[in-house]
């Protein structure tokens, strides 16, 4: 152990068998340079992994973090800028753990965003609200982020 370990006790230890959770991403909070919705859905994921579970995970992203699931030009275009975006690789990883990832249609119309914008498997939907709604309606508990 490194000098910098701590040892860390874990006193209740959580083993998953099924889960279904959607995540509802409006903006984009960071935990150092890492936006923290999707550090969190990495973790459930590994979770989930680890527990060999089955699983349902759905991100629905709209309004202020909508940006992330655009391709590179359309990104450049939305935010003025000249770096891609900086989130691709991370929402491609989690798409191939399973992790469905959705547009609000309101917020793609408001940006005047189309299906081509998007990177490949971002689905979209008719808006994050009557999504969420519809999925926690089927039993998706509910994490906003």
């Amino acid at each position: 152990m490194s000098a910098s370990e701590k040892p860390l006790h874990i006193d209740i230890a959580v083993t998953l068998k099924d889960v279904k959770t959607v995540y509802s991403i409006g903006g984009l909070t960071f935990e150092g340079d890492l936006p923290a919705s999707i550090f969190h859905l990495q973790l459930i994921t590994n979770d989930i992994a680890d527990s060999n579970a089955k699983s349902e995970v759905i991100a629905v992203v709209h309004t202020n973090a909508g940006h992330v699931t655009l391709h590179d030009i359309a990104c450049n275009a939305d935010r003025n800028v000249a770096t891609g975006n900086p989130y691709k690789e991370l929402v491609a990883d989690l798409m191939r753990r399973s992790v469905r990832i959705e547009l609000c249609g309101a917020t793609a119309k408001a940006h005047n965003w189309g299906n081509a914008d998007l990177l490949p498997g971002i689905k979209v939907n008719t808006d994050a609200m009557a999504r969420t709604t519809q999925l926690v309606q089927q039993g998706f508990v509910k994490i906003t982020e």
